[in-house]
């Protein structure tokens, strides 16, 4: 999830913002505090399938994506446009994967190519599609973090598997406003909020690490130097 879930920054991109903060005047970013107040027709969620059956796959190397099974979001919620054969599952995440929380939970333009393996296909992939489900049925944001609390309570969500991982590695990918399609990137999901076991978010460390509240798990990041279709990034 938008980390997945949600948690798309790293302590770089903090820094730097923590110093504009210092320098520039309060009105404009209270300003910018909500810029999506509220959700957008749901046409601006939509995609033609074929288009998104794509772009989903454009998470990860074809060596993985080609056969994975790929769901695209309807009206009614994901339905499965490709069936696969090696376990994985990928699917494009729209802009409530954030935090309920987050300014661009309702964010319409953000696309986030995710490529699930499959013990984190059958978890976390999981707490992201009952979500896009309360969404659908015009839960509130309240709501909506009750539902999975409960739903994590009650063994409704599978608890989280060992080994879960997914790509993102899309060029077309857009995390948020500020970072467009931020950096290729794996990610590592482990139970509760344990970036400090994994010395992530540290001065040098190449890890990145995010705690996803509403699922219970730290999210571990790791850039990679290339995009899925091969090109190295920058290009």
């Amino acid at each position: 999830m938008m980390a997945s879930l949600t948690g798309w920054f790293s302590w770089r991109a903090l820094f730097s913002i923590g110093l504009l903060l210092l320098v520039l005047p309060a009105a404009p970013a209270r300003a910018e505090a909500d810029p999506y107040p509220a959700m957008a027709p749901m046409e601006k969620y939509l995609m033609p399938v074929d288009e998104e059956v794509a772009l989903a796959r454009s998470a990860a190397p074809a060596s993985v994506a080609d056969g994975a099974t790929v769901m695209v979001l309807g009206r009614e919620g994901y339905t499965t446009a490709a069936q696969g054969t090696n376990g994985f599952l990928c699917y494009v995440e729209r802009s409530w994967a954030k935090p309920v929380d987050d300014p661009e939970f309702w964010n319409p333009q953000l696309r986030a190519p995710n490529c699930f393996n499959d013990a984190a296909a059958r978890s976390v992939a999981q707490v992201y599609l009952m979500k896009t489900r309360l969404v659908l049925a015009g839960k509130s944001k309240a709501e909506i973090a009750q539902a999975l609390s409960a739903a994590l309570d009650d063994k409704q969500l599978s608890a989280l598997e060992p080994g879960g991982m997914c790509y993102m590695m899309s060029k077309q990918q857009y995390l948020s406003d500020r970072d467009k399609n931020w950096y290729p990137h794996l990610m590592f999901y482990v139970a509760g909020d344990v970036a400090s076991s994994w010395g992530a978010n540290l001065e040098g460390s190449p890890v990145i690490a995010a705690h996803d509240r509403e699922a219970r798990v730290t999210t571990f990041m790791v850039v990679v130097r290339h995009w899925s279709d091969g090109t190295p990034i920058g290009h």
